[in-house]
This record gives structure tokens, sequence and C-alpha cells, in this order.
């Protein structure tokens, strides 16, 4: 990637898809080149969020709501250190910031971060595209990296970089050093949390229900997970294709092995999935934003969830299965679409869902899935 944030607004830019399309419009943010896996979102809030969610590494974000960057860019709502979104793609940014925890606009946080988009394109079009085709390569070009380079040039660029099949990015994105989030008020529980893209708010939720995290590296071993004395295990979100996750697995693994409460969420739900013997599928477009509606199964109340996966775990809907660590059945399911959701186990205290219930951006719905992790720990000391 190669950028530059002068005059980006009035600079033109072009998108390039994989297979042929273009659109042309203005530069937003960073002014250069960019590369990744042309996404949408369908969240009308919560773009700080997405932003900075580790999940859409290497991934180009394009925002179906038409006018973005109202309430700006402030220095509490951010779930990680950094913007990880490849590009940014938005309709109508807005001119400025109207909002009184605001601190600077959305373009020049984008510019700052060096993170390359484009805006003034038709996103609905763009996102009928993605519908139809599918998820697929994009590149961003503006300024030097478009002037005077043919749109067959540009092209091959785009087929030149790697797919998000069989990409392994957890590594990439997680916490290189263990760390912990002490419990608010009175500690009444130790869980160790698997680091494989994990949002910030995600150990606040649990912080608040007495919990203290320690958070491990996504390359860390079972024996680094009980070094803690956990009285349970959690996996995180993350990027990436989860049949790529070997090191997870085995450590889920070990965890169904020694039956410890265990709660995942997002590629922690396919990892699940891969350690109960299920496979996984890359989705045609994914599911991306905070207007999500699943059904959890074991109650029948619907949810309206916020979402970031482009893969999922194929298990069947309509059986209890059969595993090396006893019953698992669906426990939530996309009513969009039928997508599993969720998973759990019938005979010890194991389950995950798809979604993301820190609630960060998006609804508060399925906050209780920290409860119900609570209440898994809670049997196991009783």
């Amino acid at each position: 990637m190669t950028t530059s944030t002068r005059g980006a607004a009035k600079t033109p830019a072009v998108l390039v898809l994989e297979d042929g399309r273009t659109f042309r419009g203005r530069a937003y943010g960073a002014v250069g080149e960019t590369f990744g896996e042309a996404v949408f979102s369908t969240g009308m809030t919560g773009y700080q969020e997405t932003l900075t969610d580790p999940s859409y590494h290497r991934q180009v974000v394009v925002m179906t709501a038409p006018h973005v960057g109202n309430t700006g860019v402030n220095d509490e709502d951010p779930e990680s250190g950094r913007i990880w979104v490849s590009g940014y793609v938005v309709r109508d940014p807005a001119r400025v910031s109207s909002n009184w925890r605001a601190q600077r606009s959305l373009d020049e946080e984008l510019a700052a971060q060096g993170v390359v988009g484009i805006s003034g394109i038709d996103t609905r079009a763009l996102t009928r595209h993605l519908r139809e085709r599918g998820a697929m390569r994009v590149g961003i070009f503006s300024g030097d990296a478009w002037t005077g380079v043919r749109d067959e040039a540009l092209l091959a660029r785009v087929k030149e970089q790697p797919e998000m099949t069989g990409a392994n990015l957890s590594a990439e994105v997680a916490t290189k050093e263990a760390y912990v989030v002490p419990a608010i008020g009175e500690k009444r529980f130790t869980v160790a949390a698997v680091d494989l893209g994990i949002k910030g708010m995600t150990p606040h939720r649990m912080a608040e229900r007495g919990i203290e995290v320690h958070v491990l590296p996504a390359t860390a071993t079972a024996e680094d997970v009980y070094a803690v004395n956990p009285d349970g295990v959690f996996f995180s979100n993350g990027p990436g294709d989860p049949a790529t996750a070997d090191g997870p697995v085995a450590v889920m693994r070990s965890v169904l092995e020694r039956r410890t409460p265990l709660f995942g969420i997002c590629f922690g739900n396919q990892i699940l999935g891969r350690a109960l013997g299920f496979g996984t599928y890359k989705l045609k477009y994914g599911h991306r934003g905070i207007n999500q509606p699943v059904q959890d199964r074991t109650t029948g109340k619907v949810e309206v969830t916020a979402h970031n996966h482009g893969f999922a775990v194929d298990a069947p809907l309509d059986k209890v299965s059969d595993t090396p660590y006893g019953r698992a059945e669906v426990s939530h399911v996309c009513l969009n679409d039928q997508v599993v959701e969720g998973l759990q186990l019938l005979d010890q205290p194991a389950f995950s869902v798809q979604y993301h219930p820190e609630a960060a951006a998006g609804p508060h719905d399925a906050a209780y899935l920290f409860d119900r992790f609570v209440s898994l720990m809670e049997a196991e000391r009783a």
C-alpha cells in the first residue's frame, strides 16, 4: 500500500473489482492504492467499531448506508489500537462532524492511519453486484497510483492479490504478549481468552460480570491456557479461513477433553465446529452489519445481532449429531438464509455463536450469552 494525504477530497479515484467492473469517484481518507476482499456492511451506525474490528483485516468494506461520518471519530469507541480494514468505500461522506464526543473527522482519521478509500460512487449498485457475484478481490487507486495507468494494468494488479480462502490471518492481528483485564468489582472467575482478533469490548463485558480475563496470543498452547488455572476458556472472533486454524482447533480439543466450560464467538464458533468434526465453507458474500436476525433455538427467541463473518460451519440443522465429545446441536440459526449461527454440546459445558454479543457496535439482544457462560462456570464449580 502506498499513501499520501494531500487534497484527497478533490482527487479522482477508481475502484476495480477482479471481474473487471469499475467504479469511479473521489479519494476518501488517504491517497494511493490498496487491495483486499470487497465486502459490504449493512450497519447504519457504528462505523468506528467496524473500522477497528480486527476481523476486517485484509477486507475493503463497502458501507450500504449512504451518508457516513456524521458523528466523527473519538478515542473512546475503537475496538482495537488501529484501523484494520484495508480500504473504505462510502457514497456520501459527511462534510463536517456533528457530535459532542467527536474529536476529529472520519476522513482525517482514515488519512492519518493511511487507509485508502473512495467516495462518491453508487454503493447500492456495488452492493448489488457483490450480492449477485459474491465477495471478490478489489483494488482502490487514486493519485499517482492511477495517473497514467491503464485499467487493464490495474485489473492485473488486483488479480495478483491473494484470496481470502486459505488465508491464515489470526496471528497477524492478535496480541503478541498475554495481558490481563481485571474483574470489575469482586472477582468471581478466571477465564483464559484465546485472542484470534478479539475486540476490546469483549473482555470488558466479561469483566463486568466479575471475570478476570487473561488474554492470550493466537499461538497459545493448551499448556498456556491452563497455566492461568481458568474456570472457563473463551475463543474470540478473528479474520481469515477457519480451515487454516489447526493450532486453535487442537487447543480447543484439549479444552473439550478436560470438560472445562467453553465459549466461542465468530471465528471461535468455526473453531468449535472444526473441533467437533464439522466442516466449514465460504459464504457467497457473508454477513456483516448490526441488523441480522437470529433465532435462539433453545428458547425460540429472535434476536437482532451484529455480524462480521465470511465463513460458516457446515452442521446439520435438523438433528442432534454425535461427536467425539458427546452430542452436539445447532443452537442458533440465521433467519435470512438458515446459516448456522451457534453450536452447543449437550453432554458437557461448551457452546458458541457466530455473531458478536459484546454489542460494539450493535444491539444488546445477545448480552445474555455472557450470563450463560457465567452459569456454566457456576454449575461446574458447584
